[in-house]
């Protein structure tokens, strides 16, 4: 009897290995072809699986990019940055590290592909934004311990989200071309507004005894 050749798909030994092989052959394609460009037989096969275990392992194309944009994500330190420092200083530390990731030869282009996925797609944004807030920013603002952490999480999300997509995929002027210093001077403030200033300005206070004076 001949030798049957092996089947290349199917399940190989090791779910956790096959997986997390799948997850890495993921996060690639979303890099190098964005989130349009990848599909579920392509990523299978460079992992060298069977499409079925992709999907079977993750769902759909969603679950993959989800999954491929938790794991091991690059902005998953930023949380720590809370207790590295002084509080009046966090808003610079986020902003220059956050910064950094994205000009990182190592990290920047799995930055750049969930910015385009999540400009590509609408279920990729929604994934992205529920990311950022509740695994990132939500921490971040909860360590620092101020009123409202929901809603400073979000704001902070949501200006660095912006602030990204103009500098590194729309590569609008002067933005994009501004040196990293000169960005994080300029980012840090509203960050750390976000985080640790007064979210609403009480109206009329000061205003009104000043009037009446110059009245009188």
């Amino acid at each position: 009897m001949t030798e049957q050749p092996k089947r290349a798909g199917g399940r190989r030994p090791g779910a956790t290995r096959t997986r997390a092989e799948i997850l890495q052959a993921a996060q690639e394609s979303f890099a190098e072809s964005g989130y349009t460009g990848t599909t579920i037989r392509g990523v299978a096969r460079a992992a060298g699986v069977d499409p079925a275990l992709v999907l079977q392992f993750f769902g759909s194309k969603d679950g993959l990019f989800d999954a491929a944009l938790r794991a091991d994500p690059p902005v998953g330190d930023l949380a720590e940055l809370a207790g590295q420092g002084e509080l009046s200083e966090l808003g610079a530390r986020l902003a220059r590290r956050y910064l950094e990731l994205w000009e990182d030869p190592r990290t920047g282009p799995r930055m750049l592909a969930v910015i385009r996925a999540a400009t590509a797609s609408p279920s990729a944004s929604a994934m992205v934004t529920s990311f950022m807030t509740d695994a990132v920013m939500l921490p971040l603002a909860r360590a620092v311990q101020a009123d409202e952490p929901e809603l400073r999480a979000a704001l902070t999300g949501a200006y660095l989200f912006g602030v990204a997509t103009a500098r590194y995929v729309l590569r609008i002027e002067p933005l994009a071309s501004l040196d990293t210093e000169s960005a994080v001077a300029s980012l840090a403030p509203v960050v750390q507004h976000h985080l640790t200033g007064q979210l609403r300005s009480t109206t009329g206070s000061s205003v009104g005894p000043s009037v009446m004076n110059d009245e009188v």
